[in-house]
């Protein structure tokens, strides 16, 4: 018995110490991309591999935050990011509702094709989305990317709020309307506020990515620098025959400031839509 206890013990501790140096190698490179933010550039170059810099040169981010535009490009995404959080969390909620919810000819045909559409090169997009929003006239707009960020399905999003839709008891829609609810204030008062778990998910995944996003924002703000987000003023620090690279990690270190505030405040909501979603 005291034999078997040690060895789980010792297999208890194994796996936190693997589980530990996992963590380790995981994290390096964020401690290292913020430590190079405080070094000159001779010294990334020559001593890279060092954590702690000889000086910490903060005048990397004053230089990343004014003189490559930083405060603007902020501004924009986190204007992107909002708007486009909002829209895609309003449409995928209502589409995966209807799906989870109700019955109807071509309900599977529709959920067929749109998890087909995980299977298509983003890229392959790109020429329909700019005839589109060339049309529409807002080329080279904030508009105009926002509308490109929330177009093609989010089927993962989609499918995440019609299983936990489709998981909810009937009951409680059966009691709404007996109390005189409509579908709007059924689906907005009652079924929302059970879909937090997948709301933050949701929010969470979706601000990583058009807070990140580079392509898009690319294509539609070439003739208006000064509508570019942060993934496409990294270009700021690249010259012809030179690059930044420390206001370049500098400007990244501050890029992830508001993805690590939403993850922390949302934690708890995402661990639980993602074990549910798993679960179910």
């Amino acid at each position: 018995m005291v034999l078997s206890r040690q060895v789980k013990n010792i297999a208890r501790w194994s796996v936190h110490l693997v589980l530990i140096a996992f963590g380790i190698i995981w994290i390096y490179p964020f401690v290292w991309m913020i430590s190079s933010s405080f070094k000159t550039n001779s010294e990334y170059i020559s001593k890279g591999y060092s954590f702690l810099p000889e000086k910490f040169q903060f005048a990397n981010y004053a230089r990343a935050w004014e003189t490559a535009n930083f405060s603007t490009y902020f501004v924009n995404t986190v204007l992107v990011s909002v708007f486009v959080v909002a829209i895609v969390v309003a449409v995928c909620a209502m589409t995966g509702y209807v799906l989870g919810r109700y019955r109807f000819p071509g309900r599977m045909l529709f959920m067929s094709v749109i998890t087909a559409t995980l299977f298509m090169p983003k890229g392959y997009t790109i020429i329909p989305i700019y005839f589109l929003i060339n049309t529409l006239g807002l080329n080279n707009t904030l508009a105009g990317v926002i509308l490109a960020e929330v177009g093609g399905a989010h089927v993962l999003f989609i499918l995440l709020f019609t299983a936990h839709f489709s998981g909810i008891p009937k009951e409680l829609e059966e009691a709404a309307e007996m109390d005189g609810s409509g579908f709007i204030r059924t689906f907005v008062q009652i079924m929302m506020p059970l879909s937090k778990p997948i709301l933050a998910t949701t929010c969470i995944l979706q601000f990583m990515w058009s807070w990140n996003s580079f392509l898009l924002p690319l294509i539609f703000t070439l003739s208006k620098p000064e509508l570019r987000t942060l993934g496409v003023g990294m270009y700021q620090f690249v010259g012809e025959h030179s690059v930044d690279w420390t206001g370049m990690a500098a400007a990244a270190s501050i890029s992830l400031l508001p993805i690590i505030a939403i993850f922390i405040a949302f934690q708890r909501y995402f661990v639980e839509g993602v074990a549910g979603s798993v679960k179910g």
